[in-house]
């Protein structure tokens, strides 16, 4: 975080160990939940300033709430899985095989398009177990 110029607060560090030891994406309730002794209005600054230090990124759900984790430079590569009923949010190991066929596809739309892929990122969108068995499809 110094190459931008950010500290490391007591606050910060919170932040960041409560997704760390919650081993997939937050919403900002979830954060508040596990971190209480910390604000609303300063996790969210917080969070904002952990994004733009590259250490945390936001994940898109199928909710109106976006949810955050490590960035994938302290976490891993990863993918997700998006339940459409409750927005929960699952990370899931890159399987080789996938990754192999993402880096074709990545390669062939350069190739097609001129376009330099950097980076993927996959969510597979459905229901999960707990909404499964709440009779949800």
């Amino acid at each position: 975080m110094a190459q931008v110029e950010q500290r490391y607060t007591r606050a910060r560090r919170a932040l960041v160990e409560t997704l760390v030891s919650a081993g997939r994406p937050l919403s900002i309730a979830e954060i508040l939940a596990a971190t209480p002794a910390i604000t609303q209005s300063s996790t969210y600054r917080n969070v904002t300033a952990l994004i733009d230090a590259g250490a945390v990124r936001r994940v898109a759900g199928t909710d109106n709430h976006s949810r955050f984790e490590l960035a994938e430079d302290l976490s891993g590569h990863h993918h997700h899985l998006i339940c459409q009923t409750c927005g929960h949010v699952l990370d899931i190991a890159a399987s080789p095989w996938l990754e192999r066929a993402l880096a074709e596809a990545a390669r062939v739309a350069e190739e097609d398009t001129g376009f330099s892929v950097d980076d993927h990122r996959v969510d597979l969108v459905g229901t999960c177990s707990q909404c499964r068995r709440d009779g949800h499809r």
